[in-house]
């Protein structure tokens, strides 16, 4: 205790902070390792995975926040107890690179993650060129809508289907889808031109 009492305000500060920090820090750990609340809240609180489309998840998340604090923190103190008083001011700068490297781990940590996850949703400007069977007959001149089959995206679809065909597309037959125009694709013949 008596080492507590002889720490300067700076150091009590560094301290205290490290400790919070880093009792957060072992809670959002052991919450992300063992149960289904490992999910990263963003900074202003609505609960959700603040994602940006280009990087993945943001920079600002509590995860992130919180490690810079803890590492911050402890880099600070160190520095301070180790320097003499008229360099106080190097633990401060110390502090905040240390913090920015660990929240830049955290969010790489991040992003690796969030790159191993698989999207399930439907990719339909992959679709174009893929050969597919007629499932259920498609009316000819988009007088009406068919269902195709296919394998594609490591999963079978059946996907509503058009022709731009003059006849009729029969049950098996296999098309090639040439578009998607909103929940719907658009086939064709397997040897006809598109027009």
């Amino acid at each position: 205790m008596e080492w507590l009492k002889s720490l300067s305000v700076l150091e009590h500060i560094y301290f205290w902070l490290g400790i919070v920090s880093t009792i957060f820090l072992i809670i959002q750990i052991a919450l992300m390792c063992f149960s289904s609340f490992g999910g990263d809240v963003d900074v202003d609180g609505d609960g959700d995975i603040d994602v940006d489309p280009d990087s993945g998840v943001s920079i600002f998340t509590v995860k992130s926040i919180t490690a810079f604090l803890a590492v911050g923190s402890w880099a600070g103190l160190l520095t301070c107890t180790l320097a003499s008083d008229k360099l106080q001011w190097l633990s401060v700068i110390i502090a905040i690179i240390a913090g920015a490297a660990a929240m830049a781990v955290v969010v790489l940590a991040i992003r690796g993650m969030m790159k191993l996850q698989c999207n399930g949703a439907l990719q339909s400007e992959k679709l174009v060129g893929m050969k597919a069977t007629v499932y259920v007959a498609i009316p000819s001149a988009r007088s009406g809508r068919g269902k195709i089959t296919l394998n594609a995206q490591g999963k079978f679809m059946e996907l509503d289907a058009v022709t731009d065909c003059e006849e009729k597309l029969a049950v098996d037959e296999t098309v090639e889808i040439i578009s998607t125009e909103n929940d719907c694709t658009v086939v064709k013949r397997l040897n006809d031109t598109v027009e």
